[in-house]
């Protein structure tokens, strides 16, 4: 993992220089006012994974130059959560005490949440034993945290591999399941802030969404609400198991989910294919008005910029403004950018999230 370094004194500085990226890269879609939601300047991610290093008697956490690639060791983590940050060391203190916990790791890796839950992967070059269990029972109990064990073709779950995330949106409280080693987004402020500016684009919407890389649910616990049905697409099973028992604690009970790529889900819309996958659902029975996009840092495919299109509003959410801004540029012949947002999921990086609501053009 490349380290971010925090200076909180210097957000306000890079904000407004991706604010400034954003106007000058978007200005040719006469983009309205830029809606800006900033980052905790600090103690922002939930998320974190750290090489080991061991010299002697002690072990190190290590991360990487993001310029260099050359590694160094660190003794916290100001851009992780305040719970990795109170862990770091007292886990690392164990370790060093044990050797079936110490030898040949070599990642360690946190996932937490708002609400103090812990989950932490232990990665090794041999395979776990009886021994590592009990020492690392010992070690999950006295740290009040749950422990994985990761070596090849092996994978020992103590007590579950997954957190219970709360994020609050619109004074609503949900709840999401995020499961080890998958996706989940790691700035939790940010990402309530992102569900709250979803919703607030859709808030006087009618008929049905479809959503395409629906993940976990993420958004689709919170928008569901908003309309008379959603149909939801996925690839990862890990997801989409996630995603179900998101809807099941958060009552739910207006979404389909399909286990389909983006293309696949196209084909479908097009009637080119027939898929299994979908033979409970009826896709002419729905009357979609909007469609929600998440995708992956490539963007939209040709195909898929082509189905988009077709709706008559869409909420992009991009982590990537290069691919947004490619597609945004098919897109803007038949709809225009009613809202622009930017999202700052990764402080003092030059990563950008962005969000774009749009209208067919009349």
């Amino acid at each position: 993992m490349s380290l971010a370094v925090v200076q909180p004194e210097r957000y306000e500085e890079q904000l407004a220089e991706k604010v400034s990226q954003v106007y000058a890269e978007f200005e040719a879609f006469d983009i309205p006012e830029l809606e800006v939601f900033r980052s905790r300047p600090e103690h922002y991610r939930m998320r974190a994974e750290f090489r080991i290093w061991h010299e002697g008697e002690h072990s190190f956490y290590r991360m990487f130059d993001p310029d260099t690639r050359r590694p160094f060791s660190v003794q916290d983590f100001p851009a992780g959560s305040e719970r990795i940050n109170e862990l770091m060391q007292p886990l690392m203190q164990r370790i060093e005490q044990s050797d079936d916990l110490r030898r040949r790791l070599f990642q360690v890796e946190f996932l937490t949440t708002q609400t103090g839950e812990a989950l932490i992967s232990l990665l090794y070059h041999r395979q776990l034993d009886d021994a590592w269990q009990a020492a690392a029972n010992s070690l999950q109990e006295r740290l009040d945290i749950s422990i994985i064990g990761r070596a090849r073709k092996q994978k020992i779950v103590l007590k579950q591999d997954f957190v219970t995330e709360e994020l609050t949106v619109n004074d609503q409280r949900f709840r999401y399941q995020q499961v080890e080693n998958s996706f989940t987004q790691p700035n939790a402020g940010v990402n309530e802030h992102m569900l709250g500016w979803a919703s607030d684009v859709c808030r006087d919407e009618q008929g049905d969404l479809v959503e395409l890389y629906c993940g976990n649910g993420n958004f689709t616990c919170v928008l569901a609400r908003q309309f008379d049905r959603v149909l939801a697409t996925e690839i990862s099973k890990t997801s989409v198991h996630s995603a179900h028992e998101n809807f099941r604690m958060n009552s739910v009970d207006n979404v389909a989910i399909a286990r389909l790529s983006s293309e696949e889900f196209t084909q479908a819309m097009n009637a080119e294919r027939e898929f299994h996958r979908l033979k409970d659902i009826d896709l002419d029975s729905y009357q979609f008005s909007t469609i929600l996009v998440d995708p992956p840092r490539a963007g939209l495919d040709k195909d898929t910029e082509a189905l988009v299109q077709r709706f008559e509003k869409i909420v992009y959410i991009s982590c990537n403004p290069e691919t947004l801004k490619e597609n945004l540029e098919t897109i803007n012949q038949t709809h225009k950018v009613e809202r622009i947002a930017l999202f700052d999921q990764f402080p003092y990086t030059h990563h950008r999230e962005m969000g774009v609501f749009l209208t067919r053009r009349q």
